[in-house]
């Protein structure tokens, strides 16, 4: 009798582990599967956003239009005024410490002001859009890496644009601190 029991015992067990498998695909099938941002195309399409979404996002974006306008416009007159500070015949220092400040206070504004449209644009999308997003993002952001690497002559272009940039906050005078040559003393 018990040798009947533990075949019993061992029949449905093997029968429920050969329907758990069976049963969690159709569980799995049931489920939404998040979509999987698409290679290419155009990055709002996949993100699937609905009319409701849309216009949301197009509100977002057009009751900050102005102040973005603003602000954009005071970071472009503070960095005039600093250049033409940089430029003066003998520039006074403590002018260009103040327009460097007004130039600092102008970027940070404009950063505020994107950061704070796109927490407000996030807040719009689902959890699985943000995924997409943040997936999407990351291609664009290999996608730039790989080009700079793959164009040696782009990546000469912009070290040469930051090397102008840095010589531009000095005034073409050189570098702020001097650079060690050589910073090992020989031993002796």
């Amino acid at each position: 009798m018990k040798l009947n029991e533990r075949i019993l015992v061992l029949f449905v067990l093997l029968v429920f582990l050969a329907a758990v498998p069976v049963i969690h695909g159709q569980a799995a099938q049931q489920q939404p599967a998040t979509p999987e941002p698409q290679q290419g195309g155009d990055p709002i399409r996949q993100l699937n956003l609905t009319p409701e979404q849309r216009e949301q996002i197009r509100s977002i974006r057009e009751q900050n239009k102005t102040e973005r306008a603003a602000i954009n416009e005071r970071l472009r007159e503070s960095n005039r005024t600093l250049e033409e500070a940089l430029n003066a015949e003998n520039p006074d220092e403590a002018l260009v410490e103040h327009r460097v400040g007004e130039v600092a206070a102008a970027q940070a504004a404009a950063m505020r002001m994107r950061i704070l449209t796109e927490i407000r644009i996030r807040r719009v999308l689902t959890p699985e859009q943000r995924v997409i997003l943040r997936s999407l993002q990351r291609q664009a952001k290999d996608i730039r890496r790989e080009r700079l690497l793959a164009n040696p002559d782009e990546r000469q272009r912009r070290q040469e644009e930051r090397s102008r940039a840095l010589q531009n906050q000095r005034n073409g005078l050189g570098p702020i601190l001097p650079q060690r040559q050589n910073p090992r003393r020989p031993r002796l």
